[in-house]
C-alpha cells in the first residue's frame, strides 16, 4: 500500500502536465486560425490523443471555454473598456470601429465568436451580450449628439461587424493596407459630421 500514494500523485501531475499542454497548443491554434480548428490537429500539437482532450476537457466546448479569457475575452473587452474611457464621441466612435476591425483581423477567434458559430457555449454568448450592449450604447450616444447619421442604428453597426466576420472567415483575406483603407470608407459613411480631425 506504501506505493499507492505515489502512484496516484504521478497521475495527478501526468493529468496537469496534459492539460496544460492541450490549453498551451489549443491557445495558439485558436488564436492563429480561429475556434474551428480541428481537435485532431490541437492533440497533435501537446502531444497528446484526442481522447485525452475530451477526458480533460469534455469536448471543443469545455476546452474553448478553458481558453476563451486568454484567446478572445481580454482583448475584446479592453476595447470596449477603452471606448467608454474616451469622452469625445466622435473620437469614441473612431476607436471602436478601427480597433475592432483592428482585433477581426489579427485575432480569427474573434470572429467565431461575433458570429456564434457555438451556440451551446454560455461564455461565447455571454461575450456576444457584452459586445452587442456596447454597439448599442455606443451607437445611442453617438446619435443623440449628431456624430452618427440619424438613420444608423445599432442593428446596422452589428451588421457591418458581422459582414466582416463572414469576410474574413470564409472569404479572400485582404492585404493590410486595403483592409485598413476600407475601415476609413466605413468611418466616412457612418458619421454625421466631419470629425475635429477632419476639419483640420
Amino acid at each position: 500500500m506504501a506505493g499507492a500514494v505515489p502512484a496516484k500523485s504521478g497521475l495527478r501531475a501526468d493529468a496537469r502536465r496534459n492539460s496544460e499542454q492541450i490549453r498551451a497548443a489549443a491557445i495558439g491554434a485558436f488564436q492563429g486560425r480561429g475556434l474551428t480548428v480541428p481537435l485532431e490537429e490541437v492533440a497533435e500539437a501537446a502531444g497528446v490523443s484526442k481522447a485525452t482532450i475530451f477526458n480533460r476537457f469534455g469536448g471543443r466546448i469545455g476546452l474553448i471555454e478553458a481558453v476563451v479569457e486568454e484567446v478572445v475575452a481580454t482583448e475584446l473587452f479592453a476595447v470596449i473598456d477603452r471606448t467608454r474611457a474616451i469622452d469625445d464621441i466622435d473620437e469614441r466612435i473612431v476607436h471602436y470601429v478601427t480597433a475592432l476591425r483592428d482585433l477581426q483581423y489579427r485575432q480569427p477567434a474573434v470572429n467565431d465568436v461575433l458570429l456564434q458559430t457555438y451556440p451551446h457555449s454560455r461564455q461565447l454568448m455571454e461575450i456576444c451580450r457584452a459586445g452587442s450592449e456596447a454597439n448599442e450604447e455606443l451607437v445611442a450616444a453617438a446619435r443623440d449628439s449628431g456624430a452618427l447619421r440619424p438613420e444608423f442604428t445599432a442593428g446596422d453597426l452589428h451588421a457591418l461587424v458581422v459582414d466582416t466576420a463572414l469576410a474574413l472567415k470564409h472569404g479572400e483575406r485582404p492585404a493590410r493596407a486595403d483592409y485598413d483603407r476600407r475601415t476609413t470608407y466605413i468611418l466616412e459613411g457612418i458619421r454625421g459630421r466631419p470629425s475635429a480631425a477632419d476639419r483640420r
